[in-house]
């Protein structure tokens, strides 16, 4: 074996080249985002032209999920992603590029199957961070990218008028490569710490003859066998990052639209709605790590579900604006940690491929929801559609609390947690 492909395959233990990545990855995804009005008028879609295009992408994405995983117990999650980060980079640019629907379809598809590759390799070396310091950053990373997605809208918002779409995403392409010129070297640097086979039970810690904490025995079992096993847990595990896919997709396409229907607010008012929602979203996984660290995985995700279903429910049926809002801010909160939550516990029972399944399958949840959301807003009402999220909140928790075994119940201090975690 190689050296290079050795140290491809040694566990990710160092947090900032992540940190990088992740934040980095949402500037990259937002500013394809802003430009997709103008895209659309550059290739003359109509929405149902639009949304087909659009769907290539998130179909594709979710077939690469499926088969990442393997790419990534193949190559290492290094190497998967300092690879894959600028090729998601390059592909940025081509929708830029496209003057139909069918080659914005095309496109699209090409960007998603990359787009897929990337996220996996970034929840695995995640995974892998987690599972060598006992640090909960699973959810502050997925924070970090939420704040790069807000840094890349501003962005976007500023270049607008600045710069047409080609040279827009071809300067932010350009940007993202040399985020992987800078930081890919130290992302493939092997660390001391780190051993071929994996991180084991004594892990990285602050003292070298201190033991980690407790892994569940799925975990362990699973490493002793070289390859884990991808089991019943896993797609458990995934059905809780549908349900919380189901949420996060249905609350972005359609609660500005009940805000404005339903409850009267101005279009200004009702994007601010949203914009609260994102906030709350954002900080809860800020703050991920350290409500895991007091309370463990288990409350955390079943008391996420529980907030995330009352908040709709207020969200959805209120009559005053405040309370809508104040709702929509719970719902964010909630749903924050579940599916950081979820896809962690999922890679660690059933490594990269339990990460790729646990995304497949919580993807359909965002692909489900908002379409569901507007069949059940014809025959129902949108307040009615949108309880639905109540529903599935309601089976995220149950899940959560019948997979408590598979959780941690409680992690380290934060002060246990800093120590342990190289830079």
């Amino acid at each position: 074996m190689t050296r290079a492909r050795l140290r491809s395959h040694r566990p990710v233990t160092r947090l900032y080249p992540l940190t990088v990545f992740f934040a980095a990855d949402g500037v990259v995804f937002a500013s394809w985002v802003v430009r997709v009005p103008e895209i659309k008028e550059q290739v003359g879609a109509s929405a149902t032209a639009l949304g087909f295009a659009l769907l290539c992408m998130t179909f594709s994405s979710a077939v690469s999920m499926y088969f990442a995983g393997g790419l990534c117990e193949r190559f290492g999650t290094r190497a998967v992603t300092v690879a894959s980060f600028p090729l998601v980079c390059a592909a940025l640019i081509l929708p830029g590029l496209a003057r139909s629907v069918v080659q914005l379809g095309a496109i699209l598809l090409l960007f998603g199957v990359i787009y897929g590759v990337l996220l996996v390799a970034l929840n695995s070396a995640a995974v892998e961070v987690e599972a060598a310091t006992g640090r909960a950053i699973m959810s502050p990373l997925h924070g970090l990218w939420s704040l790069g997605g807000l840094v890349g809208a501003v962005i976007g918002g500023v270049l607008a008028d600045l710069l047409s779409t080609p040279q827009h995403l071809s300067l932010i392409a350009v940007a993202g490569v040399l985020v992987t010129l800078l930081v890919g070297g130290r992302m493939l640097r092997p660390d001391a710490a780190a051993s071929l086979g994996g991180v084991g039970a004594a892990g990285v810690n602050g003292d070298a003859g201190e033991p980690a904490p407790a892994e569940p025995a799925d975990r362990r079992s699973g490493r002793r066998s070289g390859r884990r096993p991808v089991s019943l847990v896993v797609v458990l595990f995934g059905v809780v990052a549908l349900c919380t896919a189901y949420g996060e997709g249905a609350v972005g396409d359609w609660a500005a639209l009940h805000l404005r229907d339903d409850l009267g607010a101005a279009a200004g008012v009702a994007a601010y709605g949203f914009g609260a929602y994102s906030v709350a979203i954002a900080a809860g996984r800020l703050i991920g790590g350290r409500l895991i660290n007091l309370a463990g995985e288990t409350w955390v995700l079943t008391g996420g579900a529980l907030i995330a279903g009352a908040g709709i429910l207020v969200a959805a049926w209120a009559q005053d604006l405040g309370l809508a809002f104040a709702g929509l801010v719970a719902v964010g909160f909630g749903l924050a940690n579940m599916f950081p939550i979820a896809i962690a516990r999922a890679g660690a029972i059933g490594g990269p491929r339990g990460v790729g399944l646990a995304s497949t399958i919580g993807n359909t949840g965002m692909l489900a929801g908002p379409p569901l959301i507007g069949f059940l807003a014809d025959q129902l009402g949108l307040p009615a559609a949108l309880s639905t999220i109540a529903i599935l909140a309601a089976i995220a928790a149950v899940l959560g609390f019948v997979l408590r075994e598979h959780t941690t119940s409680r992690r380290r201090s934060p002060e246990e947690a800093e120590q342990s975690i190289p830079a």
